[in-house]
Order: structure tokens, then C-alpha cells, then sequence
């Protein structure tokens, strides 16, 4: 893969896009508002995803941020995004947050990269990729509970499938940040590197990603969600399935036909 940067129209300066070395790159680009979420990012997110769903040249999808912080949450100063037309305030919150939903539910692997802390909304966004990189100085802070909220954007979902119920909750419930080294203990987040870093790992994790062989990553992105919610009985006749149809995949025969060239050497 090149290093060639093809540019991708989001709709608004808040938020950038751009497809480099099979990876799609959404950039939230607010800095100077620590990067909350402005009313026109809750449609060019979503838009963005949606695209590179359908681009062929993207395996990955890469969400970071411009700055030192990737989210602060929501921008209560802008507002709300555009809702649904006569929705309630839970639907609009919930359409709002459909970017959780779509890269969760993407067939193209995620990274998120976090320079900086996670709040709120935030950490809803992060933990909604399939595969986190943190900074040395980010942080998830919980930006809910001091403001008597209860949580949102996928936020406390996340939070209790990945730290369990119990942990989940004292973090939710109380005011002490999770920084990246404990992050990282905890599985919040899958690396940790140095601030300068950042951008360089992140991006050459997210196009390793992109060069593998995307249709088995996809088959085991579906894998690895169907563990989550189904019993072993229920999974292996999918799980089988998808083995199979990986079997008959070009990117199979072409793996095996490396495998023997280099078994012949």
C-alpha cells in the first residue's frame, strides 16, 4: 500500500475523512472545543462510516482526533443534532448515538486512537470501535455522573461488558479517571504508547489491519460478537459456516499458496 491520501468529503470542517493505506480516517476536528460533539458531527460521522461500509479500498476504519483530547462529549453549549421529525428526546438521543451502532455493526474492522482523555459521550464513541490505541496521557472520565446524568451513547453498555457489572458501576457512579496504564490492565484499551507516537502507531496498526484478509476479518468480527451474546450450542453452527465460506475465499487460496511457496524454500 501507498502512501497516497485520498481526501473525503464529510460535509463539515468539524469532522475530516481521508482514505490512506486502506484506512478509513475519521478525524474529529474540534480542538479548540476539546472535541465535543457539535451538532453537524452527529450526521457526518454516521456518513462517513456509511462510506467506507462501501469503499473497497478501505479494510480499516481509524477514529481519532485533532488535539490533545478526543472527546469531551457532547457540546452542550451548540446543542442537539438534527432528530428524526416528531421524535421524542429519548429517540433523538438514540439516533443521535447510531455511530456506536454502525461501527459496532460495520463488517470493517475499527481503531479508535485516543490522544487524550475520553469523556462522557466520548467514551461511548471509543468503546465502540473494535480496537483501542491510547496515548500515554489520554483518560476515560466519567463526565456523567457530576452532572447527574446517567449515562449515554453506549457508554455504561460498553463499560459493563468489558469491566463487568461491578466495576462498570463504581467507575459510572463516582468521579476517579481510568488513565491509560490502567486502562490498558483492564482491557479498555488493547495498546498504549507514548503522546509523539500516537498518530504513527495508530495508523500503521489501522492499514496492517486493512492489508490482512478482509473477508475472514469480517467473518470473525461476526464471530467474536456472536461469543458475546449466544451459548456455545448456538454459536458453532454459525461459527462453522463461516469457516466454510472463508474456505472457498480468493484471499484463502492465495494465503495457502504463500504458505506452500514458503514451506518450499
Amino acid at each position: 500500500m501507498d502512501g497516497a491520501v485520498r481526501q473525503v468529503d464529510s460535509g463539515t470542517p468539524t469532522v475530516l475523512g481521508r482514505v490512506t493505506g486502506g484506512a478509513g480516517v475519521i478525524e474529529l476536528n474540534r480542538p479548540e472545543r476539546r472535541n465535543a460533539l457539535h451538532p453537524e458531527m452527529y450526521d457526518a460521522i454516521p456518513r462517513l462510516i456509511e462510506r467506507y461500509d462501501g469503499d473497497d479500498e478501505v479494510g480499516c476504519v481509524l477514529v481519532t482526533a485533532a488535539g490533545t483530547v478526543f472527546c469531551a462529549g457532547g457540546d452542550v453549549r451548540a446543542g442537539a443534532g438534527p432528530a428524526p421529525e416528531g421524535a421524542g428526546e429519548a429517540e433523538t438521543l438514540t439516533h443521535l448515538a447510531r455511530m456506536a451502532v454502525m461501527l459496532r455493526e460495520s463488517p470493517k474492522i475499527s481503531v479508535a486512537a485516543l490522544p487524550g482523555p475520553a469523556v462522557g459521550a466520548g467514551i461511548g464513541l471509543a468503546l465502540a470501535a473494535d480496537l483501542r490505541i491510547a496515548a500515554s496521557s489520554a483518560t476515560f472520565v466519567n463526565g456523567w455522573s457530576r452532572l447527574a446524568f446517567s449515562g449515554d451513547f453506549g457508554g455504561p453498555w460498553a463499560l459493563t461488558r468489558i469491566l463487568g457489572p461491578a466495576r462498570a458501576l463504581e467507575f459510572l457512579i463516582g468521579d476517579a479517571p481510568i488513565d491509560a496504564a490502567a486502562a490498558e490492565r483492564l482491557g479498555l484499551v488493547n495498546r498504549v504508547v507514548p503522546d509523539a507516537e500516537l498518530p504513527g502507531a495508530a495508523l500503521a496498526w489501522a492499514r496492517e489491519i486493512a492489508a490482512g484478509p478482509r473477508t475472514a476479518h469480517a467473518l470473525i468480527k461476526e464471530n467474536v460478537r456472536d461469543a458475546q451474546t449466544l451459548g456455545l450450542r448456538e454459536a458453532l453452527p454459525r461459527e462453522s459456516e463461516r469457516m466454510v465460506r472463508s474456505g472457498r475465499s480468493e484471499e484463502h487460496r492465495a494465503a495457502v499458496r504463500r504458505w506452500l511457496a514458503e514451506r518450499g524454500r
